[in-house]
């Protein structure tokens, strides 16, 4: 069963379109923060060592470079972004099943023996709608078909989750149930544009549906109040101020390390538990 965790380590906050100090000014504005989202913009303008600085201020770190090469690359990439300290780590489904399996050998090799980081396969990007999407890729397969088939086929290579839009949660949830992790992007607060995303769903909605952890970016980080918009991503998805949470099988180690900002029960697990024994990231790997 999982566990029940405090709703606000449910949501992913997205620092793109910052530098690392940016990022870091901006992570001290929400002192409730335990996620925290690096993609290409930032990881590109902060390289590796930005890892390594949020996680001294205690948070964990989702890496979302969504590696997609042949399966030797991709296992090497994905056992350097173990070794930095981040806990989840994006990898492309469509890179198919051995890509997929030698880069989840890759990150429990890295692990050396600790729990290793969760990768996460992404299904299709949110920012695809379906008519586009299959006259731009020749991908006749519907999204409602298509989505799953990339799920069952990360499932069946040993990957802990799948990036999808909240639109698919529902019908993967059922096909997956916990620990297997369902991380959501695409999430718009009542009343927000829409931007870039076309498969959208609110906060609530999406965790009703059953998303492990929302994604959440420009809502909170263009926000004139980006406390108070971060505070309404997630109170109205509550009861009594926990919800379900999620997997036991995401990074850590047994070094010390700055304890992190999550609530929650357990010592480990994707989703709360405040944890110290934590491995610092492998000098090497920072430049």
């Amino acid at each position: 069963m999982p566990d029940s965790v405090p709703a606000a380590d449910r949501v992913i906050v997205a620092l793109d379109g910052m530098d690392s100090d940016q990022a870091l000014a901006f992570t001290a504005m929400l002192p409730e923060l335990c996620w925290v989202k690096v993609g290409l913009e930032l990881f590109v303008t902060a390289g590796p060592a930005v890892v390594a600085r949020l996680r001294e201020r205690g948070l964990r770190v989702f890496l979302d470079l969504k590696f997609h090469d042949i399966p030797a690359t991709m296992a090497g990439a994905c056992r350097s972004a173990a070794g930095l300290g981040a806990e989840l780590i994006t990898v492309h489904a469509c890179a198919g099943r051995e890509a997929l399996q030698v880069s989840q050998a890759a990150v429990i090799e890295a692990a050396a023996g600790r729990p290793a980081p969760t990768l996460l396969a992404v299904t299709v990007l949110t920012s695809w709608e379906e008519v586009r999407f299959a006259a731009e890729l020749q991908v006749r397969e519907p999204l409602e078909r298509y989505v799953p088939h990339l799920a069952a086929l990360a499932a069946a290579a040993g990957i802990g989750g799948c990036v999808c839009s909240p639109q698919e949660v529902s019908a993967l949830r059922a096909a997956h149930p916990h620990p297997f992790a369902l991380v959501t992007p695409g999430i718009r607060p009542s009343g927000s544009p829409r931007g870039d995303q076309r498969r959208v769903m609110t906060p609530a909605a999406a965790l009703a549906a059953g998303a492990s952890h929302l994604v959440v970016g420009r809502p909170i980080t263009a926000a004139p109040d980006p406390a108070a918009a971060w505070r309404d991503c997630w109170p109205s998805s509550r009861s009594g101020g926990r919800v379900d949470g999620l997997v036991r099988e995401a990074g850590g180690g047994t070094g010390a390390q700055t304890p992190l900002r999550c609530g929650g029960a357990g010592p480990s697990g994707l989703a709360g538990g405040t944890r110290g024994g934590r491995s610092p990231p492998d000098q090497r790997l920072l430049g």
